[in-house]
Protein backbone atom coordinates (compact mmCIF):
# COMPACT_ATOMS: atom_id res chain seq x y z
CA UNK A 1 0.00 0.00 0.00
CA UNK A 2 1.44 3.16 -0.44
CA UNK A 3 2.28 6.04 2.00
CA UNK A 4 -1.60 7.69 2.71
CA UNK A 5 -2.07 11.02 1.46
CA UNK A 6 -3.96 14.09 2.97
CA UNK A 7 -4.82 17.60 1.05
CA UNK A 8 -6.10 19.88 3.01
CA UNK A 9 -7.75 22.67 1.42
CA UNK A 10 -8.78 25.92 2.84
CA UNK A 11 -9.69 29.18 1.46
CA UNK A 12 -7.64 31.09 4.53
CA UNK A 13 -4.81 29.95 6.17
CA UNK A 14 -5.60 26.50 6.32
CA UNK A 15 -4.06 25.93 9.96
CA UNK A 16 -7.15 24.56 11.56
CA UNK A 17 -7.86 21.80 9.00
CA UNK A 18 -4.41 20.76 9.17
CA UNK A 19 -4.67 20.26 13.04
CA UNK A 20 -7.49 18.76 12.77
CA UNK A 21 -6.11 16.23 10.44
CA UNK A 22 -2.92 15.78 12.27
CA UNK A 23 -5.07 14.95 15.46
CA UNK A 24 -7.02 12.19 13.84
CA UNK A 25 -3.94 10.44 11.46
CA UNK A 26 -2.20 10.56 15.24
CA UNK A 27 -4.94 7.46 15.72
CA UNK A 28 -3.15 5.68 13.37
CA UNK A 29 0.60 5.07 14.71
CA UNK A 30 1.49 2.78 12.59
CA UNK A 31 0.91 4.32 9.51
CA UNK A 32 2.61 7.61 8.29
CA UNK A 33 0.06 10.02 6.94
CA UNK A 34 1.11 12.82 4.80
CA UNK A 35 -0.45 16.15 4.86
CA UNK A 36 -0.23 18.47 1.85
CA UNK A 37 -1.48 22.50 3.06
CA UNK A 38 -2.89 23.91 0.11
CA UNK A 39 -3.75 27.09 1.36
CA UNK A 40 -6.02 30.38 0.06
CA UNK A 41 -7.76 28.61 -2.50
CA UNK A 42 -9.53 31.72 -4.33
CA UNK A 43 -9.90 29.83 -7.87
CA UNK A 44 -12.09 26.84 -9.02
CA UNK A 45 -9.19 26.18 -11.38
CA UNK A 46 -6.86 25.39 -8.05
CA UNK A 47 -9.66 23.19 -6.68
CA UNK A 48 -9.51 20.95 -10.00
CA UNK A 49 -5.75 20.39 -9.94
CA UNK A 50 -5.78 19.53 -6.15
CA UNK A 51 -9.28 16.93 -7.28
CA UNK A 52 -6.88 15.60 -10.18
CA UNK A 53 -4.09 15.20 -7.92
CA UNK A 54 -6.43 13.35 -5.28
CA UNK A 55 -7.40 11.15 -7.80
CA UNK A 56 -3.89 9.92 -9.20
CA UNK A 57 -2.91 9.53 -5.37
CA UNK A 58 -5.81 8.00 -3.95
CA UNK A 59 -5.76 10.37 -0.90
CA UNK A 60 -8.19 12.22 0.76
CA UNK A 61 -9.17 15.66 0.88
CA UNK A 62 -9.73 17.57 4.00
CA UNK A 63 -11.11 21.23 3.64
CA UNK A 64 -12.30 24.66 5.17
CA UNK A 65 -13.95 26.52 2.47
CA UNK A 66 -16.36 29.17 3.55
CA UNK A 67 -17.35 30.35 -0.06
CA UNK A 68 -20.41 29.07 -1.10
CA UNK A 69 -19.18 28.62 -5.06
CA UNK A 70 -15.44 27.18 -4.03
CA UNK A 71 -17.13 24.92 -1.08
CA UNK A 72 -20.06 23.74 -3.54
CA UNK A 73 -17.41 23.30 -6.58
CA UNK A 74 -15.15 21.31 -4.68
CA UNK A 75 -17.90 19.11 -3.07
CA UNK A 76 -18.72 18.50 -7.13
CA UNK A 77 -15.58 18.19 -8.42
CA UNK A 78 -15.01 15.48 -5.87
CA UNK A 79 -17.71 13.66 -6.64
CA UNK A 80 -17.44 13.56 -10.32
CA UNK A 81 -13.60 12.16 -9.87
CA UNK A 82 -14.49 9.46 -7.33
CA UNK A 83 -12.61 11.43 -4.52
CA UNK A 84 -13.56 11.33 -1.13
CA UNK A 85 -13.26 14.96 0.58
CA UNK A 86 -14.48 15.73 4.07
CA UNK A 87 -16.07 19.09 4.97
CA UNK A 88 -14.45 19.87 8.27
CA UNK A 89 -16.33 23.44 9.27
CA UNK A 90 -19.39 23.38 6.98
CA UNK A 91 -21.79 21.04 9.00
CA UNK A 92 -21.17 22.86 12.05
CA UNK A 93 -21.52 26.30 10.39
CA UNK A 94 -24.98 24.71 8.90
CA UNK A 95 -26.07 23.71 12.59
CA UNK A 96 -25.51 26.48 14.08
CA UNK A 97 -27.24 28.53 11.37
CA UNK A 98 -30.21 26.60 11.62
CA UNK A 99 -30.32 26.60 15.92
CA UNK A 100 -29.51 29.93 16.31
CA UNK A 101 -31.57 31.00 12.91
CA UNK A 102 -28.87 33.22 11.75
CA UNK A 103 -26.97 33.62 8.86
CA UNK A 104 -23.25 33.08 8.22
CA UNK A 105 -20.78 35.46 6.51
CA UNK A 106 -19.62 32.82 4.41
CA UNK A 107 -15.75 34.81 4.86
CA UNK A 108 -12.47 33.03 4.84
CA UNK A 109 -10.28 33.94 7.87
CA UNK A 110 -12.43 35.42 10.38
CA UNK A 111 -10.56 33.11 13.48
CA UNK A 112 -7.30 35.04 12.56
CA UNK A 113 -8.70 38.80 11.48
CA UNK A 114 -5.70 40.57 11.89
CA UNK A 115 -6.73 43.08 14.50
CA UNK A 116 -4.56 45.06 17.16
CA UNK A 117 -4.59 42.44 19.48
CA UNK A 118 -2.75 40.29 16.64
CA UNK A 119 -0.53 42.84 15.71
CA UNK A 120 0.67 43.41 19.62
CA UNK A 121 0.90 39.80 20.10
CA UNK A 122 3.40 39.26 17.20
CA UNK A 123 4.84 42.55 17.16
CA UNK A 124 5.73 41.74 20.99
CA UNK A 125 7.39 37.80 19.97
CA UNK A 126 9.30 39.37 16.96
CA UNK A 127 10.70 41.97 20.00
CA UNK A 128 11.52 38.96 22.68
CA UNK A 129 13.45 37.25 19.93
CA UNK A 130 15.10 39.90 18.41
CA UNK A 131 16.75 41.62 22.19
CA UNK A 132 16.91 38.35 23.68
CA UNK A 133 19.93 37.65 26.04
CA UNK A 134 21.65 41.08 25.65
CA UNK A 135 21.54 40.71 21.88
CA UNK A 136 21.01 44.38 21.35
CA UNK A 137 21.17 46.83 24.04
CA UNK A 138 19.06 49.02 21.62
CA UNK A 139 16.04 47.09 22.98
CA UNK A 140 16.36 47.38 26.65
CA UNK A 141 15.32 51.49 26.53
CA UNK A 142 12.42 50.20 24.13
CA UNK A 143 10.99 47.48 26.46
CA UNK A 144 8.41 47.00 28.75
CA UNK A 145 10.02 44.94 31.00
CA UNK A 146 13.51 43.75 31.37
CA UNK A 147 14.82 41.05 32.49
CA UNK A 148 18.19 40.18 34.20
CA UNK A 149 19.76 37.36 35.76
CA UNK A 150 22.93 35.30 35.49
CA UNK A 151 22.77 32.14 32.56
CA UNK A 152 19.91 29.63 33.32
CA UNK A 153 17.52 31.80 35.42
CA UNK A 154 14.73 30.91 32.65
CA UNK A 155 14.69 34.71 31.08
CA UNK A 156 14.46 33.82 27.37
CA UNK A 157 10.99 31.01 28.19
CA UNK A 158 9.91 34.08 30.31
CA UNK A 159 10.65 36.79 28.21
CA UNK A 160 8.57 34.52 25.01
CA UNK A 161 5.34 33.90 27.63
CA UNK A 162 5.04 37.12 28.68
CA UNK A 163 4.80 38.59 24.93
CA UNK A 164 2.33 36.38 23.94
CA UNK A 165 0.99 38.41 26.58
CA UNK A 166 1.59 41.63 24.14
CA UNK A 167 4.13 42.55 26.63
CA UNK A 168 7.54 43.55 24.83
CA UNK A 169 10.51 41.86 26.77
CA UNK A 170 14.11 42.40 26.75
CA UNK A 171 16.41 40.00 28.86
CA UNK A 172 20.24 40.71 29.72
CA UNK A 173 22.63 38.22 30.83
CA UNK A 174 24.74 38.93 33.69
CA UNK A 175 28.48 37.94 33.75
CA UNK A 176 31.48 39.27 36.02
CA UNK A 177 33.74 39.44 33.24
CA UNK A 178 30.92 41.83 31.07
CA UNK A 179 29.72 45.30 32.34
CA UNK A 180 26.02 45.52 31.56
CA UNK A 181 25.03 47.63 28.88
CA UNK A 182 25.12 51.33 29.95
CA UNK A 183 20.98 51.50 28.65
CA UNK A 184 20.49 49.10 31.50
CA UNK A 185 20.91 51.70 34.01
CA UNK A 186 18.80 54.09 31.85
CA UNK A 187 15.59 52.24 32.57
CA UNK A 188 13.32 52.81 34.75
CA UNK A 189 13.48 50.38 37.76
CA UNK A 190 9.79 49.68 38.03
CA UNK A 191 10.50 47.93 34.64
CA UNK A 192 13.20 45.54 35.69
CA UNK A 193 12.94 42.23 37.20
CA UNK A 194 15.59 40.46 38.61
CA UNK A 195 15.59 37.09 38.76
CA UNK A 196 17.49 35.39 41.52
CA UNK A 197 18.24 31.54 42.46
CA UNK A 198 19.25 29.04 45.04
CA UNK A 199 23.18 28.33 44.22
CA UNK A 200 22.18 24.51 44.79
CA UNK A 201 19.39 24.51 42.23
CA UNK A 202 21.57 26.68 39.86
CA UNK A 203 24.60 23.63 40.23
CA UNK A 204 22.21 21.44 39.09
CA UNK A 205 20.83 23.07 36.28
CA UNK A 206 23.58 23.82 34.99
CA UNK A 207 25.52 20.02 35.42
CA UNK A 208 22.33 18.58 33.57
CA UNK A 209 22.77 21.33 30.81
CA UNK A 210 26.21 20.48 30.11
CA UNK A 211 25.20 16.66 29.89
CA UNK A 212 22.20 17.28 27.57
CA UNK A 213 25.13 19.00 25.45
CA UNK A 214 27.43 16.15 25.71
CA UNK A 215 29.81 18.47 27.78
CA UNK A 216 31.83 17.49 31.03
CA UNK A 217 29.99 18.62 33.91
CA UNK A 218 32.44 19.04 35.88
CA UNK A 219 33.27 22.67 33.60
CA UNK A 220 33.66 25.59 35.49
CA UNK A 221 30.41 26.90 34.50
CA UNK A 222 29.07 24.08 36.77
CA UNK A 223 31.14 24.74 40.11
CA UNK A 224 29.59 25.95 42.89
CA UNK A 225 32.65 28.67 43.23
CA UNK A 226 31.67 30.54 40.33
CA UNK A 227 27.94 30.54 40.82
CA UNK A 228 28.45 31.84 44.01
CA UNK A 229 31.08 34.31 42.47
CA UNK A 230 28.16 35.27 39.78
CA UNK A 231 25.21 35.52 41.76
CA UNK A 232 27.52 37.89 44.56
CA UNK A 233 27.88 40.10 40.75
CA UNK A 234 24.09 39.96 40.09
CA UNK A 235 23.50 41.03 43.91
CA UNK A 236 25.83 44.39 43.07
CA UNK A 237 23.97 45.13 40.03
CA UNK A 238 20.29 44.79 40.91
CA UNK A 239 21.16 47.03 44.24
CA UNK A 240 22.39 49.68 41.73
CA UNK A 241 19.21 49.47 39.73
CA UNK A 242 17.00 49.09 42.49
CA UNK A 243 14.89 46.56 41.15
CA UNK A 244 12.01 44.14 41.95
CA UNK A 245 14.25 41.06 42.76
CA UNK A 246 11.82 37.55 42.27
CA UNK A 247 13.30 34.16 43.03
CA UNK A 248 13.17 31.39 40.36
CA UNK A 249 14.49 28.89 42.44
CA UNK A 250 11.54 26.45 42.80
CA UNK A 251 9.63 28.87 40.33
CA UNK A 252 7.76 27.79 36.89
CA UNK A 253 8.23 30.28 34.47
CA UNK A 254 4.21 30.60 34.52
CA UNK A 255 4.04 31.55 37.94
CA UNK A 256 7.35 33.85 37.85
CA UNK A 257 5.17 35.54 34.64
CA UNK A 258 2.09 35.33 37.20
CA UNK A 259 3.88 37.48 39.85
CA UNK A 260 5.81 39.79 37.47
CA UNK A 261 1.98 40.16 35.80
CA UNK A 262 0.41 40.79 39.25
CA UNK A 263 2.74 43.16 39.82
CA UNK A 264 2.49 45.30 37.00
CA UNK A 265 -1.26 44.73 37.41
CA UNK A 266 -1.33 46.77 41.02
CA UNK A 267 0.90 49.59 39.68
CA UNK A 268 -1.94 50.46 36.92
CA UNK A 269 -4.62 50.54 39.87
Amino acid sequence: MSQPIVYVVSDSVGETAELVVKAAASQFSETEVVIKRIPYVEDLGTISEVISLAKMNNAIVAFTIVIPELHNFLIDEAKRAGVICYDIIGPLIEQMSNSYGCSPRYEPGHIRRLDDDYFKRVEAIEFAVKYDDGRDPRGILRADIVLVGVSRTSKTPLSQYLAHKRLKVANVPLVPEVDPPEELFEVPKEKCFGLVISPEKLNYIRKERLKSLGLNSTASYAHIERIEEELKYFNKIVERLDCQIIDVTNKAVEETANIILSILNKRLK
